[in-house]
């Protein structure tokens, strides 16, 4: 028992400063979202869309780079401590390649607006010029990325946690002079939310650069030369680990999106109900995600020290404390459901139905616990790619096609509407998490030769 204690103390002392910087992360999100709002709706509207596209594409090249983190926390465990410099050299490699390729596609995404069904063009042009600007912060937020990737594979989650608040702290200036257009800058409105946000994500990775420079610890993870090539067989490798990462974060967010966009014709109060729900719900999720990174940290760092074991330990108490946490999330989203909803709005038709949904939430905060901690758990192991087919699996095969039928069809009940896709997103990810911990222990059943061979590549 006394080993579980320790280990839960450690994964949560990883844990608190990854859910600080998540919820940074977030608040950004919604301070852009306040301040285009408070400029005009139509500039609201404008970078909602504009974030929907953005979201996929820059969580596509997120994924791939969290790769990094298993490498490293195994290099570390194992003593090979030498070897951390180059992997993350061509972390910086791999992260410019995947910001050109991504900030191509954001440049063209004007096409994908315009052929939204009945979009206004002014509408349509004020998303495209907040993408055209906020593509350029690619590289800095993928950058930014590979450095706290660097520093949570060596046990260090509070620097990202620093950053994070740094970000939200120069944002809100940065966005008020660029939307409304002080001290010489040009009036910009919604576009200038993504100027803004582009400037601020180089800030993040020029602290962070700087950090990791200053840092004792750090010390000896250098590069002895100022330049190197790209080693394309590292590459390789963390591309084949990353991958199937970034695939799930797409399938998952995508998933969400398509749900939005079937949910948009049942009318404004089924759309605001679902929004809150959505909303609040992703809130909610920040705590499981965060635990998930520090699951990773511990698994890769417990297998690169050669113990099976341990790092057994760290799994089993990593999912204990999610299903803890999961249930606490779960009491308090079903005991203030209609106080919640009130913040949002305050429309009696949209209150019920959002208070209804957030009840279908709570059942699945579980799942989601257990399912996003087990991805962290399999992260851990270097065993991504069954990550890709369980999500691919259990959101697209079961959860959308179930919610579909549910919500918008009388094949099984009379239409539920929004409610039925929440069902479909618990019978998703009720199987993701089932699926996740059979994988789980498949691995761990493996004999210990082959498990560290797995950890080691």
């Amino acid at each position: 028992m006394q080993k579980y204690m320790n280990e839960a103390r450690q994964l949560l002392a990883l844990a608190i400063p990854v859910i600080v910087a998540q919820v940074a992360q977030t608040a950004m999100g919604f301070v852009d979202t306040v301040m285009a709002g408070g400029y005009s709706a139509t500039d609201m509207a404008a970078v909602a869309i504009g974030t929907s596209i953005w979201l996929p594409a820059i969580l596509f090249g997120h994924g791939l780079l969290l790769a990094l983190t298993p490498v490293i926390a195994q290099l570390n465990g194992s003593g090979r401590r030498e070897r951390i410099a180059h992997q993350v050299r061509q972390g910086f490699w791999l992260a410019g390649f995947v910001s050109v390729l991504i900030m191509v596609v954001l440049w063209n995404a004007g096409h994908i607006i315009r052929a939204m069904h009945n979009i206004d063009p002014a509408l349509a042009d004020k998303a495209v010029g907040y993408l055209r600007a906020l593509l350029w912060g690619t590289p800095g937020y993928l950058f930014f990325q590979v450095a706290r990737n660097q520093c949570e594979g060596l046990a260090k989650t509070k620097p990202g946690m620093v950053m994070g608040f740094i970000g939200l702290l120069v944002n809100i200036p940065v966005n008020y002079v660029f939307i409304y257009g002080h001290f010489g800058m040009p009036e910009l409105g919604g576009v200038g939310c993504g100027v803004a946000t582009a400037a601020v994500y180089w800030v993040m990775f020029f602290s962070m650069i700087a950090f990791v420079k200053r840092a004792r610890s750090m010390r000896d993870i250098r590069n002895e030369n100022r330049f190197s090539t790209p080693d394309w067989s590292i590459m390789t490798r963390l591309v084949q680990l990353g991958l199937p990462i970034a695939l799930a974060l797409f399938f998952e967010v995508t998933l969400f999106a398509v749900v939005a966009l079937l949910v948009s014709p049942l009318g404004i109060v089924n759309v605001a109900g679902h929004q809150i729900a959505l909303n609040f719900s992703s809130l909610m999720f920040v705590l499981p995600l965060s635990l998930a990174a520090s699951v990773t940290i511990r698994v890769g760092f417990r297998l690169g020290q050669g113990s099976t074991i341990d790092a057994q330990t760290a799994a089993r108490t990593g999912l204990g404390v999610g299903v803890c946490m999961a249930v606490c999330t779960a009491l308090f989203t079903v005991t203030l459901r209609e106080q919640i909803a009130l913040l949002y709005n305050d429309n009696p038709e949209v209150v019920a139905l959002a208070s209804h949904l957030m009840l279908l939430a709570a059942v699945y905060q579980i799942s989601d616990s257990i399912q996003v901690i087990g991805s962290g758990v399999l992260r851990g192991y270097k065993d991504t790619r069954s990550i890709f087919f369980i999500t691919f699996i259990a959101y697209w095969v079961l959860g959308l096609p179930c919610g579909y039928i549910l919500a918008l069809t009388d094949l099984v009940v009379d239409r539920m509407g929004p409610a039925g896709f929440w069902m479909g997103f618990i019978i998703g990810l009720t199987s993701a998490a089932i699926m996740m911990m059979m994988r789980m222990r498949f691995l761990q059943r493996q004999p210990s030769t082959v498990i560290l061979q797995r950890a080691a590549r």
